[in-house]
């Protein structure tokens, strides 16, 4: 049969079986750690009845016309199969028309009991925009929830249901003490099938995938797969580590690489959703930008690090602690930042209203300030978006070349052309070079080059005087800060070579 293992006698099957038992034992002394450590069934065992299905119903609006992939056949009047097609798609599909109707969908994904009073964690996709929402228990028990809050930047939820009996309930253990290598085991609900268990280790800790703003996922190669989301990742102490929330595979399936929300962040979010059915994230009001070498080199800050203010809420508690664009924030309620997510992490994870030191980094020099925070607004918002326009005239204006840019200063003329608001200063620039390091960096026509190297600029003099003395003190790049019409800030770092 072509395709098919051909079977082995029990003699053969029975040698065999011999020489790899042998040859096993002469590669490896101890064969059962291939397999993982025992503790994994002690694990299961402890948390199996904690985890539990999620079931969820969600009524999808269907649609009408050639999308449906229905015809509805052309029968003459009075045929014999008449009265069968009206039947059926009146039934079917709504009516003799054809009309498409509202159907229900199923899904099903995995959460935990946090507490035998019935709360469960999972996953914010597993039950949004569900019309209804079950547990179904260990057991197979089924009970309705509701929900207590869910939180859409690290998509988790927390729901409620009433006990049908005693519950058995995890803990949350420390995702920082995590390493790498270090066995974890998943259990959740793959491809329906009910509760699963599998195991595998900790690939890497604190990766950003850039799927949110507070990435910091735990990687592991446990096999997780549909149906794993909201599901717990277990250590070996039966402690909740992560929350099973994404996969990274090109056929829907697992090839190794799954993340889960640490626990650090779960239990945070919890707790909040618990007490005030939302999130209620520490505000700095700044925004901030990469320190990339070129900026680092232009700043004296080395090695590379940080998080660089590129501008400061009027409104924010940082401008009254005195941070200012350009500053440097190293250090926040005594954390090394080292990268600007690392500080929209923490700021996020503190307490609304607590004051803190933050220690910044200005034109080389350290120094600390006192912060207190307030409460970031996480409603979604549209940014407004200036509109650079070509100019509507054929009036040049006077202008210079540096840093393959023409620079001019800011008439009235080029305001009303740029739509650059009067509150901002600075020499705006005309055009750029395709060629130039400043049109790799996205410079372009209608910004403001506003400071070069942290010193205030007003005209084109201004920047070739500043550019030629960063050359003779031996400097690679300068640092520019620009504005666009709105007055929003960012910094560019450009080669003097």
């Amino acid at each position: 049969m072509t395709g098919a293992i051909p079977a082995l006698s029990f003699r053969r099957r029975s040698l065999l079986a011999a020489l790899c038992l042998g040859a096993a034992s002469a590669l490896i002394s101890a064969p059962a750690l291939a397999r993982g450590p025992d503790g994994i069934a002690d694990v299961a065992e402890k948390v199996i009845d904690a985890v539990v299905n999620i079931s969820t119903t969600q009524t999808v609006e269907a649609k009408g016309g050639s999308e449906g992939h229905r015809v509805i056949p052309q029968l003459p009047p009075g045929s014999p199969f008449e009265e069968f097609f009206d039947d059926f798609f009146k039934n079917r599909r709504g009516g003799k028309d054809g009309g498409l109707q509202p159907h229900k969908t199923n899904s099903l994904g995995s959460g935990f009991i946090v507490d035998p009073a019935g709360i469960v964690v999972t996953n914010n996709h597993v039950i949004a925009d569900s019309d209804e929402i079950n547990v179904i228990l260990n057991d197979g028990i089924k009970v309705k929830a509701e929900i207590v809050g869910v939180d859409k930047k690290t998509d988790l939820a927390v729901l409620k249901f009433k006990p049908p009996h005693p519950l058995t309930a995890v803990k949350f253990g420390d995702s920082d003490k995590l390493r790498l290598g270090e066995w974890v085991v998943a259990i959740g609900n793959p491809f329906s099938l009910g509760g699963t268990v599998t195991a595998g280790i900790v690939s890497a800790r604190n990766r950003d995938i850039n799927n949110g703003p507070y990435d910091s996922y735990i990687q592991t190669d446990a096999a997780i797969n549909r149906g794993n989301s909201g599901g717990p990742l277990f250590n070996l102490d039966g402690e909740v580590v992560g929350v099973n929330t994404l996969i990274i595979s090109p056929s829907g399936g697992s090839i190794g690489i799954g993340f889960a929300v640490p626990s650090k962040t779960v239990a945070g979010v919890v707790d909040q959703l618990r007490q005030f059915g939302e999130l209620r994230r520490g505000w700095l009001g700044v925004r901030i930008q990469q320190v990339t070498d070129e900026i680092a080199d232009s700043l004296n800050i080395k090695p590379a690090r940080g998080a660089l203010v590129a501008g400061v809420e009027d409104k924010g508690p940082a401008k009254p602690a005195g941070i200012e664009p350009g500053d440097v924030i190293i250090a926040f309620d005594g954390k090394d930042i080292k990268e600007p997510k690392d500080l929209s992490r923490i700021v996020a994870d503190t307490a609304v209203g607590k004051t803190v030191n933050v220690m910044i980094i200005r034109k080389g020099k350290q120094e600390t300030k006192k912060v207190t925070l307030g409460r970031l607004d996480d409603s979604d918002k549209a940014t407004p978006v200036s509109v650079k326009t070509k100019p509507d005239s054929d009036d040049k204006p006077v202008t210079q070349k540096a840093l393959g840019l023409d620079l001019a200063a800011l008439s009235k003329d080029l305001r009303t052309r740029y739509k650059i608001k009067d509150s901002v200063k600075g020499v705006i620039i005309t055009d750029v070079d395709a060629d130039s390091d400043a049109a790799e960096k996205r410079l372009s026509a209608g910004d403001v080059i506003v400071e070069v190297a942290q010193e205030a600029v007003s005209s084109a003099s201004d920047i070739r005087k500043r550019i030629d003395q960063l050359k003779k003190d031996g400097k690679k790049a300068v640092l520019l800060m620009v504005s666009n019409g709105t007055g929003e800030l960012r910094f560019v770092a450009l080669s003097l070579k």
